[in-house]
């Protein structure tokens, strides 16, 4: 039986991950990759750049129903969520993505457009919402709760309960420890301990975390 076909969207270092995700798990054929930035017929590790958005609405009327996007975020989902808009605007399906090197509960469940990479735990009882990006090695504990177009970090650690709000990204290798609340657009520093909840739209570091401003704030 034929496989369904996928383009991916972004052709940077975190689609590097989901290209490696896809094929390992089988569930799609890779189409090509739609990025503005590259040129058209080149490739990335073997996967073609059809061309920039532009095409986004041809691809779709040639049978190509499934879209994924592969940029990654650091702090800011503003892209994230224009390209989000502007592909299901098309029509596409955009799926979930799981590396097959996860252990992720039964009764986990992961919002559309998520991408889960290899090597993480996700314990039972979870809420991952649409578009959120769980990277490499992270270990997410029972009964948590990650809001749409967060970015949880290689290596992060939440516990039990832990709220994350939308488009947060908590850095690598943080802490959250159990039933702490982070809020929407935060970002947390890169190796942090987080002991006491933080409020939305902070800038959090260190260890324990420590508020060092708003993320409004420029």
């Amino acid at each position: 039986m034929d496989k369904e076909r996928i383009i991916l969207i972004g052709g940077g270092g975190h689609c590097k991950v989901v290209i490696d995700a896809v094929r390992l798990s089988g569930e799609y054929e890779i189409e090509g990759i739609i990025d503005p930035g590259l040129e058209p017929g080149s490739d990335v590790m073997g996967v073609p750049v059809l061309g920039g958005d532009e095409i986004l609405a041809e691809v779709y009327n040639k049978g190509v129903k499934n879209a994924f996007i592969a940029v990654g975020s650091v702090g800011d989902c503003t892209i994230r969520k224009a390209i989000h808009k502007k592909i299901k605007g098309v029509g596409f399906n955009v799926p979930v993505i799981r590396h097959p090197e996860t252990v992720v509960a039964n009764d986990v469940e992961l919002g559309e457009g998520s991408f889960v990479a290899a090597s993480v735990t996700i314990n039972t009882g979870t809420k991952i919402g649409e578009n959120v990006i769980i990277n490499t090695s992270s270990s997410i504990d029972h009964d948590c709760q990650i809001g749409d177009f967060a970015h949880i970090s290689p290596g992060t650690i939440l516990s039990g309960e832990v709220r994350i709000g939308d488009s947060s990204h908590i850095g690598a290798k943080s802490v959250v420890n159990q039933v702490i609340s982070i809020g929407e657009e935060c970002i947390i520093g890169s190796g942090s301990v987080v002991t006491r909840d933080i409020p939305s739209g902070s800038k959090a570091f260190g260890s324990p975390c420590k508020i060092r401003g708003r993320v409004n704030e420029g």
